[in-house]
């Protein structure tokens, strides 16, 4: 047998897009501009969702879950990639690269389970008005948050240990601005079937599953509203879920373009852009689609602004002006 030279790159190479200099210069000024209104939106979104006694609904505790998820997944992300546009340097350590997919698995995991779980609060929202506070108590709420965060965290262990314990040869180029899972796998100098058939499961599960769900959710939906007679009630049903929709596409079509590409060069330049869109620009966008037209998440807004405090008053039922 061939004797394989094993040996683990002290660091890896991140090629980026160090081809186009001109456009680093460019991508480094939005990437911090983006990077900054992130962080600013969600701790925003965060900060009143605590404050505001009348945010301390269902909504609004998975919507500040997104919130801190999607600060955590983009500063795995953005700190790294803003060295690597800033200087010739292009480089990330071996052990930063492992944290970097180990994060960005366990994060795109539960943001996948957490979208499906907003989309189900919706569901009883609209369809079970009268027993919402019944159903979407504090324990399921809990619950199913966690089920998220340990989901996306098993995958997440599973994979990537599988992917880190693989032979690389000494190979360290990566033709992408940051470490994902599928590219460490492409540098592997051994059979890698039993790691795309554990990444082929865990996207069955982690993606397919929860999109066929929040689609089954939002078809019951869609009847529910149909049924509703007056405009004013189709249009605040419509309302508590255009924002998670919007979301939603954004997300989920990210993926969709980014894995279902075809495997030829000029696809793949164009995914290193929407890997751009969903680590940099969903982010920021976010705390903007689920607060421009929140009457309520606006009203807290206002009195933390001008300092006038909560309302003394906690608001019941279900909250439709999202």
């Amino acid at each position: 047998m061939e004797e394989v030279n094993i040996s683990i790159p002290e660091g890896f190479l991140l090629l980026g897009f160090s081809d186009r200099p001109l456009l680093e210069i460019i991508l480094f000024i939005f990437v911090s501009i983006f990077y900054v209104l992130t962080l600013l939106g969600n701790a925003t979104i965060m900060l009143v969702s605590h404050l505001d006694v009348r945010l301390h609904t269902p909504m609004y505790f998975f919507l500040t879950n997104l919130s801190f998820l999607d600060i955590t997944f983009t500063t795995s992300i953005v700190p790294q990639l803003l060295v690597n546009l800033w200087g010739p340097e292009k480089t990330i350590s071996h052990a930063g690269c492992v944290v970097q997919f180990y994060i960005s698995h366990w994060l795109g995991g539960t943001e996948c389970v957490l979208l499906a779980v907003m989309s189900y609060d919706r569901y009883v929202a609209i369809c079970q008005p009268l027993h919402y506070t019944i159903i979407m108590n504090s324990w399921v709420c809990w619950g199913l948050a966690s089920t998220a965060w340990l989901g996306g965290l098993s995958t997440s262990l599973l994979g990537s240990t599988l992917t880190v314990l693989l032979p690389l040869c000494g190979h360290n180029h990566i033709d992408h601005f940051f470490c994902e899972m599928p590219l460490i796998m492409q540098l592997a100098c051994v059979d890698t079937s039993l790691n795309e058939v554990e990444m082929y499961v865990a996207s069955f599960i982690f993606v397919v599953l929860p999109l066929g769900l929040i689609l089954v959710s939002y078809s019951q939906i869609a009847r529910a509203v149909l049924r509703i007679k007056s405009t004013e009630g189709r249009h605040k049903a419509f309302n508590t879920c255009s924002s998670h929709l919007v979301v939603v596409f954004l997300f989920y079509g990210s993926i969709i373009f980014m894995y279902l590409q075809p495997a030829k060069s000029s696809s793949h330049e164009q995914g290193k852009f929407v890997a751009l869109f969903y680590t940099v620009v969903t982010p920021m966008l976010n705390p903007l689609i689920y607060t421009l037209r929140n009457k309520d998440v606006k009203g807290a807004l206002k009195q933390l602004v001008v300092g006038s405090g909560c309302g003394p008053e906690k608001k019941q039922g279900v909250i439709f002006e999202v």
